[in-house]
């Protein structure tokens, strides 16, 4: 998952999600430390990295009143200019506004997601609804609109290159979407709304955080743990040690509904628990109790929209997307669900055999599903997922995978920077050169869980490239891996690898970029394209010549038999219906809830009814496969940039299917091929309309077919 941290207007709203209290654009009394604040200069660190070793929580909030005081003040000049408006003279330096704010916004909201503490909480609560309402104080700016607006209706006579008419198209449509057209009367309520919201997405995100730590399973005695490997038997133990709980073991849980631990313990009422601990979070009362914190914002989103002029927030969302309408979303999912239901069907019958013949009379549950498919793959494929351990160490991946694809395919090359100092000592930093040896950026890689760190797998940019600012990228991967205790190796699942090759495909698109303008830099594309590019990358996870590559054994030096290497390719399309299943499911969800109306959200207590009801209407509703996220712990949808667009990542997967044909149909791995898509389609960020890009690339209209047969479908 891709997740942007850029503010530069109007994208400061994918961090605040609204607005509404006034902040002060005066200078007196925005400074509440000496200037020595290292937000208040840019970073003499290369590619402007930010000062972690100089960095206090005591500089955060200061830089936030003051960044946004700046950027008032810059907006200020631009909307009273007597002069007629020219995009030199409102567009460009409205592009160049905010420099300040972007910095410490920057790295404030990934710090607060990577490695937070209370402070960084409490900033985050108090800092959501100033940066909402700083935000509508620029996108309801009348003045300023007016110029924006007057720049719109003159379009091609503007004599502008297609960048910057884009720009113009886009800054007006961004302002149109905030309320600019909307009365006086309609604005106000609007900050009102968007400043609640920006406050339940801060509550939302960090009752998942904390939820999740709470919800930890604590295990007495070690022969329960019995099926699951030493290394992570020695992980839960460490676990416990650090929560005062000697003797016993903490089995940290991931913020999706299924648990890694679940496909190896022995011990079924322990993977009972674990589900069940698991499905429970944030829908129960208690202080991590996010039902009515989900059902508000959903009332709050529908009544936008309907004051924005749609029927719903989805359709609002979508009207932005390459999907376009909730028609077109709607019939994509349900043209899916019968044949995924079908396969998770047939599956859940060769699990309930395998059941039956290990233990008797027992009927298939939730927490038995990664279980038995581990045992079936193992009869069917004589495989055991566990095998594939010694061959993935994580350097190995890192270096001779991930690192290697990139220069078959790029001519890009990495350096180790260990003389730089990051947020978190885990953080490893690498700069990045191109094929000629030019500087592309420096690269963090933020591999291991942590209690202070959100679950899930992300991107995110501590810089962003533009010419006309003179920047360069610094991006971040993060990852939850277990790790390890110390002197013991980090042994990576395959699963953990093809997401480490994903989240490296957005960075490449961030690395890549090449565009003028701030706006459109790197990942600033729609949702349901962005995560397109890094999904096509996962590609070169099995790609026979990287993956004997980087399969190595950690102990022995020997390369991955080519009998495990052949079984991890056919058994690529195992379990697919459960894949799909759960992801539709979630996906479905994600529609049901943003597709009402205000009036029809539920009650708080009556959220765990509407999602039954919406998974079995939508035709999805096995009690063995829970979507991969529920209601109250989908930080997608609610947290962070993806609501109504949970879709995204099937909908990208068409483009990534037929894309990575074309890769095979060309010859794979090579320079030419890769030269194509970055020139085409990975440097062009949001300058060019998405599916534009796709069609310069691929040379052909999408082709839903290889998809298909990828995931057993058709």
């Amino acid at each position: 998952m891709r997740v942007t941290t850029k503010l530069t207007v109007p994208i400061v709203f994918l961090l605040s999600a609204g607005c509404s209290s006034a902040v002060d654009d005066s200078s007196e009394g925005v400074a509440t430390v000496s200037d020595d604040n290292p937000f208040y200069t840019e970073s003499t660190q290369p590619y402007q990295l930010p000062p972690f070793d100089r960095i206090d929580e005591s500089h955060f909030l200061p830089a936030f009143e003051r960044g946004m005081a700046e950027q008032l003040a810059e907006v200020s000049a631009i909307s009273e200019q007597i002069a007629p408006p020219t995009f030199e003279n409102t567009l460009v330096p409205l592009e160049r506004s905010g420099v300040l704010l972007n910095r410490v916004a920057a790295t404030f909201f990934n710090l607060s997601s990577a490695d937070t503490n209370e402070a960084l909480d409490q900033i985050r609560a108090e800092v959501a609804p100033m940066l909402a309402s700083h935000t509508d104080q620029i996108l309801l700016n009348g003045r300023l609109f007016d110029r924006v607006s007057s720049l719109y209706e003159q379009g091609e006579t503007l004599g502008l290159n297609d960048e910057s008419l884009r720009l113009v198209e886009r800054h007006y449509v961004d302002f149109v979407r905030a309320g600019a057209l909307l009365s006086e009367a309609e604005q106000q309520r609007m900050q009102e709304i968007n400043g609640e919201m920006a406050a339940l997405q801060t509550t939302f995100t960090q009752n998942v955080l904390d939820g999740v730590n709470a919800a930890a399973i604590v295990v007495d005695g070690h022969d329960q743990l019995a099926g699951l490997p030493e290394g992570q038997v020695a992980a839960a133990a460490a676990a416990a040690t650090s929560r005062g709980l000697d003797g016993k073991y903490v089995i940290a849980l991931l913020n999706t509904s299924g648990q890694p631990p679940l496909s190896a313990l022995d011990n079924r009422s322990l993977r009972e628990r674990i589900m069940r601990g698991s499905l429970a979070r944030g829908s129960e009362d208690g202080e991590y109790d996010n039902r009515e914190v989900i059902t508000r914002l959903a009332e709050l989103r529908a009544e936008r929209a309907v004051m924005l002029g749609y029927p719903n927030h989805a359709a609002y969302i979508l009207d932005e997307q390459t999907a376009q309408t909730v028609t077109a979303v709607n019939e994509r999912l349900a043209s899916l669900v019968p044949p995924a239901v079908a396969n998770a069907n047939r599956e859940a019958a060769d699990l309930q055999a395998m059941a039956s013949a290990d233990t008797g009379d027992v009927e298939l549950a939730a927490w038995d599903w990664s279980y038995y498919t581990e045992k079936v793959r193992a009869a069917r494929y004589d495989f055991d997922a566990s095998e594939l351990r010694p061959y993935l160490e994580i350097d190995a991946v890192i270096e001779k995978g991930v690192f290697y694809a990139a220069t078959q395919l790029y001519g890009i090359t990495f350096e180790a920077r260990s003389d730089l100092t990051p947020y978190h000592p885990d953080v490893r930093v690498w700069e990045v050169f191109d094929h000629d040896g030019t500087p592309l950026g420096l690269f963090l890689g933020d591999f291991y869980a942590r209690p202070s760190k959100r679950g899930g797998a992300w991107m995110s940019a501590y810089v962003t490239q533009s010419q006309l600012l003179d920047t360069t990228p610094v991006i971040a991967n993060h990852l939850n891996i277990t790790k390890p205790v110390d002197g013991e190796p980090t042994l990576l699942t395959f699963d953990e690898v093809e997401t480490m090759f994903h989240e490296f495909g957005h960075a490449l698109h961030g690395f890549f970029s090449d565009v003028e303008y701030p706006y459109f830099a790197g990942t600033a594309v729609p949702r349901d394209f962005v995560e397109y590019p890094s999904q096509v990358n996962e590609m070169w996870a099995t790609w026979p010549e990287v993956l004997a590559n980087y399969a190595i054994h950690y102990e022995t030096g020997e390369p991955m038999p080519k009998v495990l290497l052949d079984k991890v390719l056919e058994t690529a399309a195992f379990n697919q219906g459960f894949a799909t299943t759960e992801y539709l499911a979630a996906s479905l969800l994600d529609q049901a809830w943003h597709q009402l109306t205000a009036d029809q959200v539920p009650a708080p207590q009556d959220v765990a009814t509407f999602e039954a009801s919406a998974l079995q209407e939508a035709g999805v509703g096995l009690a063995v496969v829970p979507p991969r996220y529920r209601s109250t712990y989908f930080s997608h949808i609610w947290g962070s940039g993806y609501s109504a667009g949970y879709y995204s990542y099937i909908w990208a997967e068409v483009l990534d299917a037929d894309s990575v044909e074309w890769f095979k149909e060309n010859g794979g791995l090579r320079r030419e091929n890769g030269d194509h898509f970055r020139r085409t389609l990975l440097s062009k960020g949001g300058s060019v309309d998405a599916m534009d890009l796709f069609r310069a690339f691929r040379g052909a209209e999408p082709n839903i077919d290889p998809l298909l047969v990828r995931r057993g479908l058709n």
